[in-house]
């Protein structure tokens, strides 16, 4: 139950951007395996090249299927389901960083910061739309 204006406005745009990215990793899920397993442990740099790899994929895949069978090839995703999952096999690990970045992740006053942060930003930019309502 958010309290105020600005909070109001912050849940709404959070509510909405969670589900965007929900279904999209379920899409991207649905398609690519390595996606299913759990990242903690990898590097931040792999795991940028996994995701921007893995969406351009995806991408190129959409677009030769709506080529390959018309304009108006429509995708179903409602078979997406919950799919087992593995640890990654990388011995090359680097625990020390793992642990600082899992910290850094589970910071409470970190958190706290960027979230407020976000709530001005998302007031700044959207907050007159909601007063004229």
């Amino acid at each position: 139950m958010p309290q105020g204006d600005k909070r109001k406005l912050f849940a709404q745009h959070q509510e909405g951007a969670r589900k965007d990215i929900e279904r999209a990793f379920r899409v991207l899920q649905s398609r690519f395996a390595i996606i299913r397993n759990p990242a903690r442990s990898w590097h931040l740099d792999a795991l940028k090249r996994i995701m921007n790899t893995c969406i351009i994929l995806h991408n190129m895949i959409v677009e030769d299927e709506r080529a390959t069978y018309g304009g108006n090839f429509d995708y179903s995703y409602d078979h997406l389901g919950n799919y087992p999952t593995a640890p990654p096999n990388d011995s090359n690990n680097d625990f020390q960083e793992f642990l600082r970045r899992r910290h850094n992740v589970r910071d409470k006053q970190i958190h706290r910061h960027l979230q407020q942060d976000l709530i001005e930003h998302i007031w700044e930019r959207f907050g007159h739309e909601n007063n004229q309502n």
